[in-house]
């Protein structure tokens, strides 16, 4: 069972190699589909567009938000093509790890020069 630590890791190095070899410029869809192909060949186990329900007054109800992917069943990654992230990817993620009760989440920014500078760890 991998840790936390090594599922960032994992996610982060997959995410590197994917963004070394597309470079900035295209959809996020593009670079989803990437790291889901790099992060197979790793082997590490994830599952990608989870619907994440909103809990209101105790009730599930699915109204269309998706985790662009869960890994490990322990981290949420949140995958962005834009030109900065914003507070508000912060708390969208912040909230899908609190309606979820994971621990750890990631956000990745592809579209920047350098991967490692648009990369947001966000703890609960």
């Amino acid at each position: 069972m991998l840790h936390q630590e090594e599922i960032t890791n994992q996610i982060i190095g997959a995410a590197i190699d994917v963004h070394r070899e597309l470079g900035p410029g295209l959809l996020e869809s593009a670079y989803e589909s990437c790291l889901c192909y790099e992060l197979s060949t790793r082997h590490v186990p994830f599952v990608h567009q989870v619907p994440i329900p909103v809990v209101y007054k105790s009730v599930r109800i699915y109204c269309g938000y998706r985790a662009d992917l869960v890994v490990a069943e322990k981290v949420i990654v949140e995958l962005k093509a834009i030109d900065s992230i914003a507070d508000l990817h912060k708390a969208q993620l912040l909230t899908y790890l609190r309606i979820t009760g994971m621990k750890v989440g990631l956000l990745l920014n592809f579209n920047i020069a350098v991967l490692k500078n648009g990369i947001v760890r966000v703890v609960l």
